[in-house]
C-alpha cells in the first residue's frame, strides 16, 4: 500500500526554554526550524533489532529495473549511497518505510508498507529513507478538542472516518499511545495529511485545526515464524517389547531343521508429530520449518527427515512404515531346545520448541512440542535349553 505527503510532517521538538513543550514540524522546506528533529527519543538513528526482517530495496527504474540498493537501517543522506534522486520502484519487507523528499529527514514525504512497489508515487525525487520502527501490532492515538490535549478527546484504535462521528473537523492535538498513524484532511484521504508517531505528541496542529476527517494506522509487516528446538531439554524413552517368539524342539541325536520358513517379515513404523501451545499468537495457516536433526540414543537420527513442515491448523503428524524381513536359523542342535525372540526397540522421543514470532521490530516466543515414536529397530535373541 502505498500513502504519500503532501501536507504535514510531525517531528518531535524540545526547545532548551520550554523543556516539556513539543511542536510541530512542518514539510516542504529544509529550513523552517532552528530546531533539529528528533529521530528518536534518544535522537539516535534506529537499526533494525536482532532477529528481525525490514527491509527495503530500492530500484533505478520502473518495474524494479536498473541500479537498485537494499537497506535494513535509516538512511539520512542517499548521496553518501550513491543513490539520491534516483528511486523509481521499490519493494520493502517488513514495517513500513518513509521516504523523505531531502536528506536528514526532511521535505515531502512518501509512505510504503510491505508489498512490491513498481512505480512509486513521485520518482527521482527521494533523498533519505527511515524505518518505522514503533510496535505496530495494537495501536491507540487519542484526539483531542483544543490545543495542548483540551476539550473533548476521542481514543481510536482502529481506521476511522470521522465523518460518520461527531469528531470530524473539530481535533486539535493529539497524543499516539502506540503505533504510528496518517492523519488525513479529507475522508477520501486527500488534502493535508500528517505523520503521527509514538512519543511524537502534538500539542497544537497549527493551520491543520479542525481539519481532520480520517484517521489510518501503519500495518506492520506479515509476521515471520522462526523455529529453535532445544535439544538440551530433550526427553527420551526407549523400551524393549518381544513382538514375537518361535520355539523348536529337538530330541534327537542329530540336527535337524527348526523351521521351514527361511525368515519372517515385521512392519515397523516411524511416527512424528507437532503440537502448538494452545494460546498460540500464531496465524491459522502459518507454516513452520522445523529442523529435527537431532542425534538420540545410539547415535542416529529417528526422524524422518532433517526437516519437519508444520502448519497451523493441521495435523501436523507423519508416518512411514516399512517391511523388515528377519532370518531365522536353520537347523536346531540334538537334545535342544532353540526359541528365537523378536525383539522391537522402541524409541519415544519429545523436546520443546521454541518459536520466534516477528513483527516488524517485535519478537515475541513462545513453545510447541515435537514427537517423535520410532520402532523401526528389530533384532533377533537366540535361547538354546538342553532336554
Amino acid at each position: 500500500m502505498l500513502l504519500s505527503f503532501d501536507g504535514l510532517l510531525l517531528q518531535n521538538f524540545r526547545p532548551t526554554t520550554v523543556p516539556d513543550q513539543q511542536f510541530l514540524w512542518l514539510s516542504g522546506s529544509k529550513n523552517q526550524s532552528p530546531f533539529k528533529p528528533s529521530l528518536e527519543r534518544g535522537g539516535v538513528e534506529r537499526t533494525t533489532l536482532p532477529g528481525t526482517m525490514n527491509k527495503i530495496i530500492v530500484y533505478e527504474h520502473f518495474d524494479f529495473q536498473g541500479l537498485s540498493r537494499e537497506f535494513t537501517s535509516d538512511v539520512s543522506d542517499l548521496v553518501a549511497k550513491n543513490f539520491d534522486n534516483c528511486i523509481s520502484s521499490l519493494k520493502v519487507i517488513g514495517n513500513p518505510w518513509v521516504a523523505y523528499e531531502h536528506t536528514k529527514y526532511y521535505g515531502h514525504i512518501q509512505v510504503y508498507e510491505e508489498g512490491e512497489h513498481a512505480r512509486v508515487e513521485h520518482d527521482n525525487v527521494i533523498s533519505s529513507l527511515q524505518l518505522v520502527s514503533e510496535d505496530l501490532t495494537n495501536p491507540q492515538i487519542t484526539l483531542y478538542e483544543h490545543p495542548y490535549y483540551q476539550g473533548r478527546q476521542l481514543v481510536l484504535r482502529n481506521e476511522t472516518n470521522l465523518c460518520h462521528g461527531s469528531f470530524n473537523d473539530i481535533a486539535s492535538s493529539h497524543k499516539v499511545q502506540r503505533g504510528a498513524w496518517l492523519l488525513y484532511e479529507h475522508p477520501d484521504k486527500t488534502g493535508h495529511r500528517m505523520l503521527a508517531r509514538f512519543s511524537q505528541d502534538v500539542p497544537d496542529y497549527g493551520h491543520f485545526h479542525d481539519k481532520l476527517s480520517y484517521v489510518v494506522p501503519l500495518k506492520p509487516g506479515k509476521p515471520s515464524v522462526s523455529a529453535e528446538v532445544l535439544w538440551d531439554k530433550k526427553e527420551e524413552h526407549v523400551q524393549s517389547v518381544v513382538i514375537d517368539s518361535i520355539s523348536s524342539v529337538n530330541r534327537s541325536s542329530q540336527e535337524r531343521t527348526f523351521t521351514t520358513e527361511m525368515g519372517r517379515d515385521y512392519e515397523t513404523s516411524v511416527n512424528e508429530s507437532f503440537n502448538f501451545s494452545n494460546s498460540t499468537e500464531i496465524k491459522w495457516g502459518t507454516s513452520i520449518n522445523v529442523d529435527v536433526m537431532g542425534l538420540f540414543k545410539g547415535g542416529h537420527n529417528l526422524s524422518l527427515s532433517n526437516t519437519f513442515k508444520v502448519e497451523l491448523g493441521k495435523s501436523n503428524t507423519r508416518t512411514e512404515k516399512k517391511s523388515v524381513r528377519i532370518s531365522l536359523p536353520n537347523t536346531v542342535s540334538p537334545n535342544t531346545k532353540l526359541t528365537v525372540n523378536v525383539v522391537r526397540k522402541q524409541v519415544s522421543v519429545k523436546v520443546p520448541v521454541k518459536l520466534i514470532i516477528t513483527t516488524g521490530s517485535q519478537c515475541k516466543e513462545e513453545y510447541g512440542e515435537y514427537r517423535c515414536q520410532s520402532g523401526e529397530s528389530i533384532t533377533t535373541e537366540y535361547d538354546e535349553e538342553e532336554i
